[in-house]
Parts: structure tokens; sequence; C-alpha cells
């Protein structure tokens, strides 16, 4: 098994400790960088309302727009992102 390494991310201001493969750290960096940056465009767009309001919206325009959102589509996400959303695709399919 790989070895793993625990990093600091964090998304809307709050801090969440996870491990991960070392090759993937810089993927996942970038990408949380994306997420944090949008989550500041929708606060701008759209002020008043709750920051889960925010990260709602970011989720939904990453998980329904991956070609504009900066996503798989465009190759900015790194094959290990690829194949888990393509497994968590699998078993939503499975279920319907």
């Amino acid at each position: 098994m790989d070895e793993l390494i625990p990093i600091n991310i964090v998304v809307a201001d709050r801090s969440y400790r996870i491990k991960m493969r070392p090759e993937e750290e810089e993927a996942v960096r970038r990408i949380m960088k994306e997420v944090n940056e949008k989550i500041i465009e929708f606060k701008t767009a759209y002020a008043g309302k709750d920051i889960q309001d925010y990260i709602a919206m970011a989720l939904i325009m990453y998980a329904t727009h991956p070609v504009t959102s900066g996503g798989i589509a465009q190759g900015n996400a790194a094959p290990f992102l690829a194949e888990k959303l393509q497994h968590l695709e699998d078993l939503l399919n499975a279920n319907l």
C-alpha cells in the first residue's frame, strides 16, 4: 500500500486534515484553491447568504459544469480524481 501523508486543506476558512498519496498533493491543493476562489466569487455576487449556501453553490457548479469549472473535462484534475468520480457515478447508476 502507498504511504499516505497528512495535509491540511482549507475550505471556506475551515481547516481539514486529510491523508493522501504524496503525488496527489499538488493537484488537491490546486483544486482546493479553485474551490475557495469560487466560494469568494459567490460571496461577492450573492451577498447576505450563509457560508453553507456558497459552498453548496460551488459544489453544484463543479458537479454540473466540469468543462467550465476547470474540472476533469479540462484535464486540470489528477487521474486519481477522475477514477474516484467515475466510481461514484457507477455506484449512482447502479442504484437507479
